[in-house]
């Protein structure tokens, strides 16, 4: 993806505007839904490293694999609760779409934020069916 490209989480920026910046390390997500969208958008271009990076150390799996087939396709933010700058915790609830191969699908899902260090890191999430 090109930096001129449309951003993945759907917010309408460049990539190289909006997600981009937190991929490359440049800047920090301030509120918990600015690094949700990041993970989106990251899982979108491949970026796994920062996915793992940005997952609580006490909460995050030893390594991430990429899906094969897998194409992240639309990102709808449903809800939020907290997770604004100066705050410890926050709340992002979402809809994800995306394609395995012909199939299409959505993750939905209500993810849980830290502050850690200065840092918003993704703890865990409730998948809803």
């Amino acid at each position: 993806m090109r930096p001129i490209d449309a951003c993945p989480c759907g917010s309408e920026a460049q990539f190289g505007r909006c997600c981009l910046p937190l991929h490359r390390g440049e800047s920090l997500a301030a509120t918990a839904e600015q690094l949700m969208r990041s993970r989106y958008s990251a899982y979108a271009v491949g970026d796994l490293d920062y996915v793992w990076q940005t997952w609580h150390p006490k909460t995050r799996p030893d390594a991430l694999t990429p899906t094969d087939g897998l194409t992240w396709i639309g990102l709808e933010i449903v809800d939020t609760v907290d997770g604004q700058p100066g705050e410890d915790t926050g709340e992002v609830e979402f809809r994800a779409r995306y394609r395995q191969g012909q199939q299409p699908g959505t993750s939905h899902e209500r993810s849980r934020f830290a502050v850690r260090a200065g840092r918003w890191f993704y703890l865990d999430g409730e998948i809803f069916d």
